[in-house]
């Protein structure tokens, strides 16, 4: 399993500060929240820990099994799911499976096997003739994180997955997610809805590049004496 030790990330985006010496710990096998208002930093930071941005100052520690390990080593047990998602709205689910299979080139019978347990966790079996374009925001959503999960990664990076989804479909969404922490897979997953924040086995609250608080959701509540995270970032001053 992989973890992350995250050190004094400062990184500028033209003449925004987005990171602003933000650093915490991810544990092996737990499902993180980075949660924040737009403009708090999540996508910045997503795209450091998959390696597309570097940092001006800081740095990132991959840890396999403990030890750590350089980017290159463990770069294909990485998968990044943007907000915005680049499927081809004529492909087929099934088609988007096969691209994405020669894309990461997955050997056949790896393939057939994590297909068929893909499409039945996602429920999108029976949608396999479906075109990307002609799916429910909520199915469209589940697509682009079964093609992530075809190569089997072991830290799964994914930038607001439930935006503009329905509350159903969110719901479904996190319980599919809880199934792939069960599967021993790291899960760092930023929104920006707060009561999503609750979801999280633990919470890095980001606001305008900084981290604010991090831990255990219950606990952060208790000791800014609030009972949601709205409060929590009104407390803080921060729209929400």
């Amino acid at each position: 399993m992989i973890g992350l030790e995250i050190r004094n990330l400062w990184k500028k985006m033209g003449p925004n500060q987005a990171l602003s010496g933000v650093g915490f710990r991810v544990s092996p096998g737990h499902l993180c929240g980075l949660i924040g208002p737009e403009g708090a930093g999540k996508t910045t930071l997503l795209r450091v820990l998959a390696g597309l941005l570097k940092p001006n100052e800081g740095e990132v520690s991959y840890l396999l099994n403990g030890e750590i390990r350089s980017f290159e080593s463990i770069r294909a047990d990485i998968a990044y799911m943007p907000e915005r998602q680049s499927l081809y709205p004529d492909l087929s689910v099934a088609e988007h499976m096969d691209f994405f299979k020669e894309l990461y080139q997955v050997d056949e019978s790896t393939y057939l096997t994590r297909r068929k347990e893909l499409l039945h966790i996602t429920r999108l079996t029976e949608f396999e003739d479906r075109p990307a374009g002609k799916l429910s925001g909520g199915m469209y959503k589940k697509l682009g994180l079964m093609c992530a999960l075809l190569r089997s990664p072991k830290l799964l990076l994914l930038d607001e997955p439930t935006n503009g989804v329905d509350p159903i479909s969110r719901r479904e969404f996190w319980d599919l997610l809880y199934r792939l922490v069960h599967q021993g897979i790291t899960v760092l997953v930023s929104t920006a809805y707060m009561d999503e924040a609750e979801r999280c086995g633990q919470v890095q609250l980001l606001q305008d590049g900084k981290l604010l608080a991090e831990g255990e959701p219950r606990e952060i509540l208790l000791a800014e004496s609030v009972d949601s995270f709205d409060a929590f970032y009104l407390k803080k001053g921060a729209e929400v």
